[in-house]
């Protein structure tokens, strides 16, 4: 997924596709949780998950749950709230933004 980024459609995949920001996912679900128009606005889903995604530290791994097996539910629990609360600020940055642009 993360090196895929640019890449031609006619190289192959390989494993290194497989690596990716575990928050990636918690954040997107996150948004979706949170906000009614982040379902029918993809653009609005995608701004909000990026600067969500900026708020937290990055957590690499190739499969999902090399995560979850190695975290305690007490770090689990960690993340899970640091995503809230980067979603919440997140949403009200963007928010706030497009309002001051259509001032």
């Amino acid at each position: 997924m993360l090196l895929s980024i640019g890449r031609k459609r006619y190289e192959p995949t390989s494993e290194r596709d497989s690596i990716h920001n575990y928050y990636e996912q918690m954040v997107i679900d996150q948004v979706l949780r949170a906000s009614n128009r982040a379902a029918g606005d993809s653009d609005f889903l995608a701004d909000v998950a990026c600067v969500a995604l900026n708020r937290l530290p990055p957590r690499y791994v190739r499969h999902d749950v090399d995560m979850s097996f190695f975290l305690t539910p007490a770090e689990m629990e960690d993340m899970v709230e640091r995503v809230v609360h980067a979603v919440n600020a997140a949403l009200d940055y963007v928010q706030s933004r497009e309002q001051s642009t259509d001032d």
